[in-house]
């Protein structure tokens, strides 16, 4: 299979020019070629023909990888979660391509959220990676507020099943689209926290930015 960053790299070989007569390539500013290989990408995203668009950015919680289709945004990792772009290339298209200008809105909206500036997320969601009660689940949890918790059992309740509060977490431990869909917002029913994929400290971060570590949502 064809590597995420494969396109990139290919452009870049055609884009060099050919050897001269004696056998070396006449040198080319490397900023040239990069402005090139931009612009291939973006007229090729403008064709439909770039899938999954992806880039890193760094956050006072560290780097995360965000990525988005054409119908919205489809992943949000952390940098300890292993080959997420090769996740992306096998269970949602191989077309992947570094192109941060289509992750413009969302990052600008996270450093909002960081600075304190922005409560809820305006972006479209691509919930592809998630399916059946899984989904259900997270599309809840996409109505808790800024400023609020909700116990894994609540969460179960409002889904309609009420001793699925296993499958809840079996939902947090596999949300493909961290932050944005807030799982760091489900506590335990006593009020602890529990497991997080980014780690209990940043769960701890995350609340306390928000204000709500105890503060349990309810209808």
């Amino acid at each position: 299979m064809t590597g995420p960053d494969d396109l990139v790299a290919r452009l870049r070989r055609g884009l060099a020019p050919p050897p001269s007569t004696n056998g070396r390539a006449p040198a080319v500013p490397t900023a040239e070629i990069d402005d090139l290989v931009a612009a291939a990408l973006a007229r090729a995203d403008a064709d439909g023909l770039v899938d999954v668009a992806w880039v890193s950015q760094d956050t006072p919680v560290g780097p995360l990888l965000l990525a988005a289709t054409p119908s919205g945004i489809v992943r949000v990792a952390y940098a300890g979660e292993d080959d997420v772009l090769e996740d992306l290339a096998t269970h949602v298209s191989p077309r992947v391509v570094h192109l941060p200008g289509r992750l413009d809105g969302l990052r600008r909206q996270l450093d909002e959220y960081f600075a304190g500036r922005r409560r809820h997320f305006e972006v479209p969601i691509d919930r592809q990676l998630s399916h059946g009660y899984r989904r259900t689940v997270l599309e809840a949890l996409s109505e808790v507020p800024y400023g609020h918790t909700v116990s894994y059992r609540d969460l179960a309740e409002r889904t309609g099943n009420p001793r699925a509060t296993r499958a809840v977490g079996t939902a947090m431990a596999t949300n493909p689209i961290a932050i944005v869909v807030p799982c760091h917002r489900v506590i335990g029913s006593n009020g602890k926290l529990t497991g997080y994929g980014g780690g209990l400290p940043l769960k701890q971060r995350l609340l306390d930015l928000e204000g709500s570590a105890m503060s349990l949502f309810r209808d």
